[in-house]
């Protein structure tokens, strides 16, 4: 492997994969790939370092998301959540970041230049785990507070509701009656009298009021544009049904859903929403998505093209942790502790404190010059590596958009932390921020690869599935291209899926001499393989 080799498997894998593959580091071998000793010495003739197991196309090896990355009274609740439900930290605490987006979208805003490039504080959140997983019981401990919010708002305000309701069902029978006597006057005075008396009841009609909805569940994209328009040009989807996801793919209403509202909702975009009575215009829109979905709903919308290519799966900040489903304690039973719940829902009422169903403008929060900085060189480092060749490149469409996302997470980790009087995003905050996000980038591949979208994993899987099809312990690299060449036209693009299966402990690159013409590239397998199921 090469520096940059080294690179993809950190990004992979992790950095103990990187230690582990220099410990096991292979010299380059002289011997023919069918000779005997070959799979037992190398070239000094001393005995080939041990194989490690492999990591096979499609299970990755991801590293956990430590809900310590939160600061105070949210870290401990999305802790206390996974403890006590026994389910991996990483799903509480994208969950969790959900819900503070749900709390502060539409709210604050961040500017990490300090200038008029803004970040909204929507942010999209996808976790797969299997069914069985209790995910159902993570989101329901973290809504709770969402819900008691609900109905407090709804008690405080449901007489002040009933009386705009009783003055605009007033003033519409007013209307209709003024309209019928104008449609009957006799003349063009009275007529012109009756418009204007129609046109003032109109402009003094007061504007309709909803009960406070922060979230909903399954739902449509039309239905989310109500909502929108009700509820101050903010909602947010947590849930652990996969209806809307598969909306958004296209799966439903003939795969001819509007993305419109998704789309604007994440960027803040203006929209125009034409509903049965008026038709509204949306000025920041702002939708958030906490989600906690079985891994095969991703390989369901796999075939939707046009959900990759419109950017909506880039939005997405995906955790595909490895599931604990048959490892539990069933005997272990550990609540959450109330003191920490009591912070939690405080610290949530806090932040929804003073919201307003009447659309105002955000608050802007600058990053200190050394956030910006920090900020700045998590930028320089995922340009990098995106591009062809490069370590993000089956994936550039969300790695494009994770120095946004990150510059979200670090300002709703700030106000979490500060609370709504926070006047800058501190470089703590962003430093929260950059770490998270390092670790969703190899969740982010595995998400793409069960989404089908990792076309070199697609590659390698069918690399192995050709060698272990026909049982090779080792195999030239013109061999597999000549016996694959329907796949692999160009011998770039083997080699880019060979470098895939060396990176995760699949294969080992060796030398073949040939007298007279230069040695043949091989490769030889990692014989657990064969001991793994497909």
């Amino acid at each position: 492997m090469n520096g940059t080799d080294m690179n993809d498997l950190a990004a992979v894998a992790g950095a103990d994969a990187v230690r582990k593959s220099v410990a096991a580091a292979v010299p380059v071998h002289t011997q023919s790939p069918t000779a005997p000793r070959s799979s037992r010495l190398g070239d000094s003739g001393a005995p080939e370092p041990e194989w490690p197991d492999p990591m096979l196309p499609g299970s990755i090896r991801v590293p956990a998301i430590p809900a310590a990355l939160l600061p105070g009274w949210l870290g401990d609740m999305a802790h206390a959540v996974a403890d006590s439900t026994q389910t991996p930290e990483a799903m509480s605490t994208l969950l969790s970041l959900a819900v503070l987006a749900t709390c502060l979208q539409r709210q604050v805003e961040v500017a990490p230049y300090g200038d008029d490039y803004t970040e909204p504080l929507a942010l999209w959140t996808l976790t797969a785990m299997p069914s069985g997983s209790r995910k159902t019981a993570v989101i329901n401990a973290l809504i709770a507070p969402l819900l008691r919010w609900e109905k407090l708002e709804r008690d405080r305000l449901r007489r002040e509701i009933a009386r705009v309701n009783a003055a605009r069902a007033v003033a519409k029978q007013r209307i209709a009656k003024l309209t019928k006597d104008a449609a009957n006057a006799d003349d063009d005075k009275t007529r012109q009298r009756l418009r204007d008396e129609i046109g003032q009841e109109e402009q003094d009609m007061p504007a309709e009021q909803f009960p406070p909805k922060l979230f909903t569940g399954d739902t449509t994209a039309e239905t989310l544009q109500t909502l929108l328009v009700k509820q101050g040009e903010r909602m947010a989807v947590l849930t652990d049904e996969a209806g809307i996801f598969l909306v958004m793919a296209g799966l439903y209403s003939g795969g001819q859903a509007s993305l419109d509202v998704f789309l604007q909702g994440h960027a803040g975009s203006p929209v125009r929403v034409d509903r049965a009575d008026r038709e509204a215009y949306l000025e920041r829109p702002s939708l958030s998505f906490g989600l906690a979905l079985q891994p095969g709903v991703l390989a369901d919308v796999a075939s939707g093209r046009r959900f990759r290519d419109s950017g909506l799966l880039a939005r997405f900040l995906y955790a595909i942790p490895e599931s604990n489903v048959g490892k539990r304690d069933v005997r272990r039973r550990v609540a959450i502790p109330a003191t920490v719940a009591r912070a939690y829902d405080q610290g949530l009422f806090d932040l929804l404190a003073g919201r307003s169903l009447i659309p105002v403008a955000p608050k802007v929060i600058p990053f200190t010059d050394p956030a910006r900085e920090l900020w700045l060189d998590f930028a320089d480092e995922i340009e990098q590596g995106q591009g062809d060749g490069g370590k993000f490149e089956a994936i550039t469409d969300w790695t494009s958009k994770l120095p946004g996302a990150a510059a979200r997470i670090a300002g709703l980790l700030e106000v979490a932390d500060v609370g709504l009087g926070a006047e800058v995003v501190s470089h703590r905050a962003v430093e929260r921020a950059v770490d998270l996000c390092r670790l969703l980038v190899p969740h982010a591949h595995e998400a793409f690869g069960l989404l089908g979208a990792d076309s070199v994993d697609g590659d390698a899987a069918a690399i192995l599935k050709w060698a272990k099809a026909h049982r090779l312990t080792s195999f030239k690299r013109s061999t597999c291209q000549k016996a694959m060449e329907g796949r692999f036209r160009s011998v770039d693009r083997l080699i880019k899926a060979a470098e895939r299966l060396v990176q995760r402990e699949v294969l080992r690159e060796f030398k073949e001499i040939n007298r007279g013409a230069p040695p043949s590239v091989c490769y030889r397998v990692n014989p657990k393989c064969f001991d793994k199921a497909e």
